[in-house]
């Protein structure tokens, strides 16, 4: 009788352990994800390589389910999936999002890396503005050392844009104002059929992803230099994430580190679409001496002055640590 109630005991007691080391043993969740940007696209790829980071990596524990980009959804309406829980996890740049985050504007000003801004504390006041004001985590940023160009249908002979009517992004909106253009915005998916109308005589884009897009057969001129740096951002619903066990979001970030490490390729990915945009006959326009200063400055002050407007204090903190 006492062996049936002492091996009965230690039943009990491995059962407990077993109950109670249940909830430490977190399921597999799978987050539901999309992407501003046409799958298997420039801006699209280093997305796609993280989600299969994670899906390789993070079997039992995470994985990732895109349900698609912009034929699912408008880019201009990401921000805001991902920012109510519709979405799970998103792939966007801060421009498709300025109408919940002003401040996002500031993201393409940066002119060092994700992971300098990680050393130096700017990439924990980014992460902060998105929490507090967005209902995100920012996971993470692509597009590091891709600069944006103004592509044209007609030549220029310097930096001032007066008659031009330029597609436009909040990108570059008070830039390309400020240099005398008038302004059309448009989903990209738009860009080919105005360009082919005439509705346009340029559009804003970076040195990467014309090709992708089929709009090097209604462009003929890119102006040099570029401007600006290309942010793609990762964010993920907030509360999913507080939702996540420490594993989960530690897989997370290590598929953003992993990811972010790819930016360091953009340099020859740069040169060689700088080459296929030659050979599809685009000639480049460069500008010189105080045209180029003009450009550049331009570029800068009018991006930081309309920064600024939003939130001042915000504005100068971010440039300390963006430079």
């Amino acid at each position: 009788m006492k062996k049936t109630i002492a091996q009965a005991a230690s039943v009990a007691v491995l059962l407990a352990a077993s109950f109670s080391a249940g909830p430490a043993l977190a399921e597999e969740v799978t987050l539901r994800g999309t992407t501003a940007f046409a799958l298997g696209t420039t801006f699209s790829r280093p997305y796609e390589a993280f989600v299969d980071w994670i899906n390789k990596n993070g079997k039992g524990v995470l994985q990732i389910q895109t349900v698609g980009g912009p034929e699912a959804m408008p880019p201009f309406e990401v921000g805001n999936a991902v920012s109510s829980g519709v979405v799970d996890i998103a792939n966007v740049t801060a421009a498709f999002y300025t109408n919940i985050l002003p401040m996002g504007d500031a993201l393409k000003l940066a002119e060092n890396t994700i992971q300098d801004q990680r050393a130096n504390g700017c990439y924990d006041k980014v992460d902060a503005m998105h929490q507090s004001q967005m209902n995100v985590k920012y996971l993470g940023r692509t597009g590091d050392h891709v600069n944006f160009h103004l592509y044209l249908t007609k030549p220029i002979t310097g930096a001032d844009l007066s008659g031009l009517t330029i597609r436009t992004t909040p990108v570059y909106q008070a830039m390309f104002q400020t240099l005398g253009a008038n302004l059309i915005r448009t989903p990209p998916g738009d860009v080919y059929t105005a360009l082919e109308r005439g509705t346009i005589d340029g559009y804003g884009w970076p040195i990467q992803g014309i090709l992708d897009l089929g709009w090097d057969e209604q462009t003929k001129y890119r102006v040099d230099p570029g401007f600006y740096q290309v942010d793609v951002e990762i964010l993920v619903n907030l509360d999913k994430w507080k939702g996540l066990s420490d594993e989960q979001r530690a897989l997370l970030e290590e598929g953003i580190a992993y990811t972010e490490a790819l930016n360091a390729n953009n340099v020859a990915i740069n040169a060689e679409e700088a080459k296929k945009q030659e050979a599809a006959g685009i000639k480049v326009i460069t500008l010189e001496g105080d045209a180029r200063q003009k450009w550049l400055d331009t570029a800068q002050t009018a991006g930081w002055d309309k920064v600024s407007e939003i939130d001042a204090d915000a504005a100068a903190s971010l440039r300390s640590c963006m430079q």
